[in-house]
């Protein structure tokens, strides 16, 4: 009998696909979609079967479209997503059914960022002050110890999304009042962290950490967020054993077995600060954004996509990993609103660096402006040399530009 695997996957974005094309591809399995908009052509025959709900992420809706697949095919052998907005409800429905893989303390924790950090600090982590703040008095109090700018998040914020820098009283209370603060709706505030922003990306099995990854942000992703003009990279260089990594090595395995995962991917965001000590911005339980899923993989000659799989299905590791190669992604953004109306630069950047892309997705023209910070387009590169990476990541933004009419 096959393994009844359920795939939490609403909607069938490009990278949501490449996760479930490889859990298709596992020994013995047999995937049972929870979907709201079903995928099209060869992806729709990677599902043996399934159910549509139309709040996907209701609890309830993926609960009762697991009972439907259950009465249909039998018990479920694991129940698995990438969205991190999914992660507690994933695992609420694991308890519900009784089935292996993390527990919903585990992804409450990851999820939570003021309880992720209560519990990074009491495991002696370094964290970003940060306060939960449901009144004006609570937000006072706070800036007045951590002082200004500081940053404004939902406590379920996924990456930099919905997060505002202030930088006064007067601001912080306009920015507050935008999120409807309340004490039934609090707001996460956090000390502003200076300095040189990066990720550290793990695989773990059985609770413990196997493999992992570092990559560099060009600049700080916040930075990218409040300019939306701002054609930022994320690099990973070829080299990550030298001892300037060592803080994020140490960090990141603590934080891991702080919060108690047992088998799946993390994805951390770290800061170098000016006086060169490490600290954590916070860490998700699921695979990463902005291509570096995908750069990881090319850097390690490796499927990361079967990696993240084999770990959340089998609680196992395809190991080891090597690092051959930088890898980086130049997003694609510029000036102005509207939709995409022209594009330069294209064909003098292909014939000055097209032998390093990997792969690349220019903008659509007619497409509106992407409202997230990975923009309208990305080009991914690799060589063997850190430094021709950089190179080529240069030429990009330099010379390729996006035009937006209204």
């Amino acid at each position: 009998m096959p393994r009844n695997i359920i795939v939490a996957c609403p909607f069938p974005t490009d990278l949501s696909m490449r996760f479930v094309r490889a859990a298709s591809k596992l020994h013995d399995v047999r995937l049972l979609g929870v979907v709201h908009t079903p995928p099209k052509g060869k992806d729709l025959k990677l599902y043996h079967d399934i159910v549509r709900v139309t709040e996907p992420l209701s609890v309830k809706d993926l609960i009762d479209a697991t009972e439907i697949h259950r009465r249909r095919h039998g018990a479920p052998y694991r129940i698995i997503g990438i969205l991190e907005a999914m992660m507690v409800q994933l695992a609420q429905a694991r308890a519900h059914f009784n089935v292996p893989g993390t527990r919903p303390e585990v992804a409450t924790l990851f999820r939570d960022k003021s309880r992720m950090k209560a519990a990074l600090r009491a495991a002696g982590l370094p964290v970003a002050k940060s306060r939960l703040a449901g009144t004006a008095r609570d937000a006072r109090e706070f800036a007045e110890e951590a002082g200004f700018p500081m940053v404004c998040k939902p406590p379920a914020g996924m990456g930099a999304k919905s997060t505002f820098r202030a930088n006064s009283l007067a601001e912080l209370e306009r920015i507050l009042g935008g999120l409807g603060m309340s004490p039934e709706r609090p707001v996460l505030l956090e000390e502003f962290l200076r300095g040189r922003e990066f990720s550290f990306e793990t695989i773990t099995t059985g609770g413990e950490p196997r493999v992992h990854s570092i990559s560099h942000y060009l600049p700080p992703c916040l930075e990218a967020l409040e300019n939306p003009w701002i054609k930022w990279c994320c690099m990973l260089p070829r080299d990550i054993s030298g001892a300037q990594y060592d803080g994020a090595r140490r960090m990141g395995f603590a934080a891991i077995k702080a919060l108690g995962l047992d088998d799946g991917m993390t994805h951390m965001e770290w800061f170098l600060r000016e006086d060169g000590t490490p600290v954590i911005g916070e860490i998700a339980q699921r695979p990463p954004g902005a291509c570096i899923s995908i750069m990881t993989g090319v850097v390690h000659r490796i499927d990361l996509f079967r990696a993240w799989a084999r770990a959340v299905i089998d609680g196992e590791l395809d190991a080891p990993w090597h690092r051959q190669a930088a890898a980086g992604a130049a997003f694609l953004r510029g000036m102005g609103h509207g939709r995409v109306a022209g594009l330069t630069g294209v064909g003098e950047t292909h014939a000055a660096v097209g032998k390093y892309v990997h792969e690349a997705k220019l903008p659509t023209i007619g497409a509106p402006k992407g409202d997230g910070y990975e923009g309208d387009g990305y080009v991914i590169v690799s060589d063997p040399s850190t430094e021709v990476v950089q190179q080529v990541l240069k030429k990009i933004i330099e010379t390729i530009n996006i035009q937006y009419a209204e």
